[in-house]
């Protein structure tokens, strides 16, 4: 295993959540295409489908976007239209998450945590 690549977003408008995505993320999508969006997320793949059929969207799974700021990040989230799924809480030491759904009812997770680093750090 090399590591987590790409998480995925399932929404039924593309061109509104590739705006909605690109001001969240405060990046521009590098693939545009009507099958896929794909932005960089500083070495990470951030990718949008469009859902053709509306499904139930589970919560067994999630990804966790890291922030600097995680209680700005929540807020600025709450901002653009997000809905509150779990308010920032500290699970740890100076460990903290949260938990947001976009517009199209999907888990945005972001964390703060000052103990990780990438290898090549």
């Amino acid at each position: 295993m090399l590591g987590l690549r790409t998480t995925i977003y399932k929404v039924s408008d593309l061109e509104a959540a590739k705006s909605w995505y690109s001001k969240a993320f405060k990046a521009e999508a590098y693939f545009d295409e009507p099958f896929y969006v794909g932005f960089n997320i500083n070495g990470y793949e951030l990718g949008l489908l469009p859902e053709e059929n509306v499904i139930a969207k589970g919560e067994g799974v999630m990804s966790y976007w890291g922030v600097d700021d995680i209680f700005k990040t929540y807020n600025y989230l709450i901002e653009l239209g997000a809905l509150p799924h779990e308010a920032p809480v500290n699970v740890g030491g100076e460990l903290m998450v949260a938990t947001v759904y976009d517009p199209w009812k999907n888990i945005i997770g972001i964390i703060y945590n000052p103990y990780f680093k990438l290898e090549n750090e």
